[in-house]
C-alpha cells in the first residue's frame, strides 16, 4: 500500500474560515484579506514549509496580528522633527481627534441652519487668519508644490516666471521645481548665478512676457561664501514698479519669527516685506496635516480659489479639520520638539541610558523637512552597539534610530514622554537580540 501524501491532512479552506476567531476577525478585515492569509499558509505548507498539523495556529496567528493598513506606528529616535520618511508631522491631540470628527459626515461644504451649500474650508481659513494676521486672505490645497503649482499657474498662465538660480531647488524624491513650474506651460527666466543674484539682475528680465517674479527659501540646503541675495522687500518696490505679482516659497511653515531658528523666513515678515502671496506646507513646522498654504492680499486669493485647477487641488475633509484644529487646539508635538527643555531631555537621556545600559552622549537634532537647513538643535542621545538598530526597527514598537560613525544613536527629542517606558522595553529586547550568537536570532 504507497505511503500517504501528508497535504492530504492540511485543513481546508471552509474548515479554516469556519473558525470562530476567524468569523470574528471579519469585523476589522475583509474576507478576501482572511482567504488570502488562509491560502497563502496553505500553499506554504503544501511545499513542505509547514507541517499540516501547524496550519490551523499559524493561521490564526497570522490573521490576529494582520491589521486593515500595512503602515506601522513608528518612535521616532533620530532627533530630526519634520521626518519625511516618516511622514513628517505628528499631528496634535486636538488634530487627532478633529480627524475622527471628520470621518463621518460634516459640514464640509453645508450650512446646517439654513440648509443651504456653504463655502468649503471656512474653518481652516478663518483659523489660518486668526494664526497670522498679516494676511488678508488664506486657501489650503493638498500639499506645498500643489500650491506653488496654483499660484503659477494662475499668476504667470504661459508668461513668464523670473527666479533666481541660487533658488532653482530639488525637493524629495527627485521632483524639481523648475520642472514642476514649467509643466503648468510657464516659462522660467533664470537670472543670476548660483551664489549671487542682484536686483539688477530681475530687473533686466522683465518685459512683456513676465507673468511674476517668484522667490523660492532653498530649505534643504545652504550656500555659504561669496554669496548675496535679494530680499523680499526691495523685490516689492520692483514689482509695483513694472506691476507684476511677487510670489514668496517658504516652505517650511514657519508662521511668525522663532528664537530658536533666527534665520529660518516665516510667513508674517515675508508678508510684511510686500510679497502677494506666501506659500508654505502644512505639515513642517507648522506642525498639522499634508497641505499647501497659500496667504496673501485678498484680490490674488480670490483668483487663484477662482481657478478650475483650484478644484482638483483642494484638501480634502480630513485635511481641513486637522488643520484647524491644530492653529486652533493644543501645540503639536513638532512645537514640543523644537522648543523641548534642555534639562528635562537630558533627565529623560539619563534615565534610559541607565535602564538599558548605554552611554550619554552629546547629540545634534535637526529640523529636517527642508527646515532651517544646518542648524543645530543641541541635546543628548543614548549611544547603542551598531547592530542594535536593525532590531529597534524591526520591533515591537519599532524604533528609528539615527545610525552614525558606527553607532546606534537614540534621540528623545521627538519622543513623546508617555512613551519613554515603551521606548526602553524596545531598546533592551533590540539589546538582547543583537546580543544573540550568529546562527540563532529568531531561534
Amino acid at each position: 500500500m504507497g505511503k500517504v501524501d501528508p497535504r492530504r491532512f492540511i485543513p481546508r479552506t471552509d474548515r479554516l474560515l469556519a473558525h470562530p476567531e476567524l468569523q470574528c476577525a471579519r469585523g476589522r478585515l475583509g474576507d478576501d484579506v482572511i482567504r488570502s492569509i488562509v491560502q497563502e499558509i496553505q500553499d506554504l505548507a503544501r511545499s513542505g514549509g509547514l507541517a499540516p498539523e501547524e496550519v490551523e495556529a499559524e493561521v490564526l496567528a497570522a490573521v490576529s496580528s494582520r491589521q486593515a493598513t500595512s503602515l506601522r506606528p513608528v518612535l521616532n529616535a533620530t532627533g530630526i522633527i519634520v521626518h519625511t520618511n516618516l511622514g513628517r508631522a505628528p499631528l496634535s491631540g486636538s488634530a487627532r481627534a478633529a480627524l475622527l470628527a471628520a470621518a463621518g459626515y460634516v459640514d464640509v461644504e453645508m450650512d446646517l441652519p439654513s440648509g443651504t451649500r456653504s463655502k468649503r474650508g471656512t474653518g481652516a481659513r478663518e483659523a489660518l487668519l486668526r494664526a497670522c494676521p498679516a494676511a488678508e486672505d488664506a486657501l489650503a490645497v493638498n500639499n506645498g508644490a500643489a500650491a506653488l503649482l496654483l499660484a503659477t499657474t494662475v499668476l504667470a498662465g504661459t508668461g513668464e516666471v523670473i527666479i533666481s538660480r541660487g533658488e532653482l531647488i530639488e525637493i524629495g524624491a527627485g521632483f524639481r521645481l523648475p520642472e514642476l513650474i514649467e509643466s503648468t506651460g510657464a516659462r522660467l527666466r533664470e537670472v543670476g548665478a548660483t551664489n549671487r543674484t542682484h536686483l539688477r539682475d530681475y530687473e533686466s528680465a522683465i518685459g512683456e512676457r513676465t507673468g511674476c517674479l517668484l522667490k523660492v527659501h532653498p530649505s534643504n540646503f545652504r550656500i555659504s561664501g561669496f554669496t548675496s541675495g535679494v530680499g523680499v522687500s526691495e523685490l516689492r518696490s520692483l514689482a509695483d514698479e513694472h506691476q507684476v505679482p511677487l510670489v514668496v516659497d517658504l516652505g517650511s511653515g514657519l508662521l511668525a519669527p522663532d528664537p530658536v531658528l533666527p534665520e529660518e523666513p516665516d510667513i508674517a515678515s515675508a508678508l510684511a516685506s510686500g510679497a502677494d502671496v506666501v506659500i508654505a506646507s502644512g505639515d513642517k513646522l507648522l506642525g498639522g496635516p499634508q497641505a499647501g498654504l497659500l496667504l496673501g492680499r485678498a484680490e490674488v486669493i480670490a483668483r487663484l480659489a477662482r481657478h478650475p485647477l483650484a478644484r482638483a487641488l483642494r484638501a480634502d475633509k480630513l485635511a481641513l479639520a486637522a488643520l484647524e484644529a491644530t492653529l486652533s487646539g493644543e501645540a503639536p508635538p513638532v512645537t514640543a520638539a523644537l522648543h523641548a527643555d534642555p534639562v528635562r531631555l537630558r533627565e529623560r537621556t539619563e534615565a534610559l541610558a541607565e535602564a538599558v545600559g548605554g552611554a550619554v552622549i552629546e547629540h545634534d537634532g535637526r529640523v529636517g523637512g527642508g527646515g532651517a537647513p544646518g542648524v543645530p538643535l543641541p541635546g543628548w542621545a543614548v549611544r547603542l552597539p551598531e547592530n542594535t538598530a536593525r532590531w529597534l526597527r524591526t520591533g515591537t514598537p519599532a524604533v528609528l534610530p539615527r545610525v552614525h560613525s558606527g553607532a546606534c544613536l537614540v534621540d528623545l527629542r521627538c519622543i513623546p514622554e508617555d512613551d519613554d517606558e515603551r521606548l526602553a522595553g524596545a531598546v533592551k529586547s533590540a539589546l538582547a537580540h543583537a546580543a544573540e550568537p550568529l546562527g540563532t536570532e529568531g531561534n
